[in-house]
């Protein structure tokens, strides 16, 4: 089976008002880019009408349209795993359902993988309440520290990767350190990446699943991994 040159992940947890605009925004971004594309969306057990209406964008966008479903809410990273390893594309991008960043923007991070391995966007002007941003921020100079990277938005949900590469990273996060773990990974695998800024937009509808009892769970996690990390030989990245 031809493989195709960009696959598109979509997580999505209670998103029935956004996902169908997310959807055709990524079928409307990978049509004009690549001549070959899927978008996969990971129902994560959604309770809302989400199924419903992936089933309908299903009828609409035929095989381009790859839904997985969990049967109970596995959380963001679970999400994000089984998203990638349904992939088969040369390039997998992923972002949230939400619709706060503009798909075309996509269009600049192609040439970006002729030289590296992934491309790892940041927002500007961020569109979030000044709490999410402050604990983002002390988040993101931690994590950095922490594993010795320099990376200007971990968080940030648009990225761009070599498939076969993302495909072999052993995740292993079930909730929002997904993000943390995977540019670690890439770091300590001597991934080649480039960062590039993006348009944010604020979130327009339904509610972000972010909540403040993450802080300390996100701390442990740091100190786990980094343990974790630290006890495993490296693993390089192979052209």
């Amino acid at each position: 089976m031809t493989r195709p040159a960009l696959s598109i992940v979509l997580p999505a947890y209670n998103e029935d008002a956004n996902v169908a605009r997310a959807v055709r925004d990524a079928a409307a971004a990978g049509a004009a880019l690549v001549a070959d594309y899927e978008v996969v969306v990971v129902d994560d057990g959604s309770r809302d009408r989400t199924a419903a209406v992936l089933e309908e964008l299903g009828r609409e966008l035929g095989p381009r349209l790859v839904v997985v479903r969990h049967p109970s809410n596995r959380g963001y990273g679970a999400a994000l795993r089984s998203g990638f390893a349904a992939t088969r594309g040369e390039l997998v991008f992923y972002t949230d359902s939400d619709n706060q960043f503009d798909l075309t923007e996509l269009r600049d991070f192609l040439p970006l993988m002729a030289g590296c391995d992934a491309a790892l966007g940041y927002r500007l002007d961020r569109k979030d309440p000044w709490t999410r941003r402050a604990a983002s921020a002390f988040f993101n100079r931690l994590s950095s520290l922490a594993f010795g990277m320099s990376v200007r938005d971990l968080n940030c949900s648009f990225k761009l990767f070599r498939g076969d590469l993302l495909r072999a990273l052993p995740l292993e996060s079930e909730d929002f350190f997904i993000d943390t773990e995977m540019v670690a990974r890439m770091h300590r695998g001597g991934w080649r990446t480039v960062q590039r800024g993006v348009r944010h937009f604020p979130r327009t509808a339904g509610r972000s699943t972010v909540r403040a009892s993450d802080v300390p769970r996100t701390l442990a996690a740091i100190v786990r991994f980094w343990v974790r990390l630290r006890a495993r030989p490296a693993t390089r990245v192979t052209a």
